[in-house]
């Protein structure tokens, strides 16, 4: 039970809509309500932008062709010609991030990427994504990987359990990347929103610093977006090219 006033307790997922299917809990929560809202916003966005595109482009037809240049650059210019199949997957795994990044900076909003769960899903398949089209690129010949090219052979049985380990941690180091520093910021936020409280006559400080660093969020949550993504991007491109 998360302790009331505690910087913790904004992270509390709530069943809104119980739901079960014999003994698994499937209930509609606040987390899935955020994540439900994100794709409709990013549904709306793309939909309204690309209705009556024009030569000129408005806000919306700019935010959507900013984003849209922007991930088609990170695949490029990291996957070549052979990586835009996978166009449809990062771009949508981008925005999905970030824009559920942004929408937490939202005042009594929920922030679903604060939670280890939904970092460790998406971390999870983009693991068997990667491996799956190593194997299917290259067969049992993906098993080179752990053995770059050129390692003399006596070294074979120190590095093969290094590059397993170093690839079974992917998916873990992917989760915990976003998920503690999406936790973070926001606690740090509530915890100096506390400050102002206490402070009495003197609360403009912490407002201050808490104005300071919800700037500075944007950038960091947008940041930490990318970072999942062009991580993604890097994973397809050893599963494409081995190295």
């Amino acid at each position: 039970m998360a302790v009331q006033h505690s910087p913790l307790a904004q992270f509390t997922i709530e069943r809104l809509i119980p739901l079960h299917l014999g003994r698994i809990d499937v209930s509609y929560t606040n987390s899935a309500l955020m994540m439900t809202i994100v794709v409709v916003l990013i549904t709306g966005l793309l939909v309204f932008a690309t209705r009556r595109a024009q030569l000129v482009p408005g806000r919306l037809q700019s935010v959507a062709e900013l984003i849209y240049e922007f991930t088609a650059r990170m695949v490029d210019e990291n996957l070549g010609a052979e990586g835009r199949a996978f166009f449809p997957f990062i771009f949508s795994l981008f925005t999905f991030l970030l824009f559920g990044n942004l929408i937490s900076l939202i005042p009594f909003s929920y922030s679903f990427t604060a939670q280890i769960v939904v970092t460790a899903a998406l971390a999870l398949f983009v693991f068997l994504l990667v491996t799956i089209v190593a194997f299917v690129r290259h067969g049992f010949h993906f098993f080179s990987f752990f053995l770059p090219e050129g390692t003399p052979l006596i070294m074979a049985p120190l590095i093969i359990p290094i590059e397993i380990v170093s690839y079974l941690a992917r998916p873990v180091t992917l989760a915990i990347r976003l998920f503690a520093n999406m936790m973070a910021e926001h606690a740090l936020m509530v915890i100096f929103a506390g400050f102002a409280v206490a402070l009495g006559y003197f609360f403009f400080l912490p407002v201050l610093i808490d104005v300071a660093i919800y700037a500075l969020e944007v950038i960091v949550f947008s940041l930490q977006a990318y970072i999942f993504a062009i991580l993604s991007v890097l994973y397809l491109r050893d599963a494409l090219y081995l190295h």
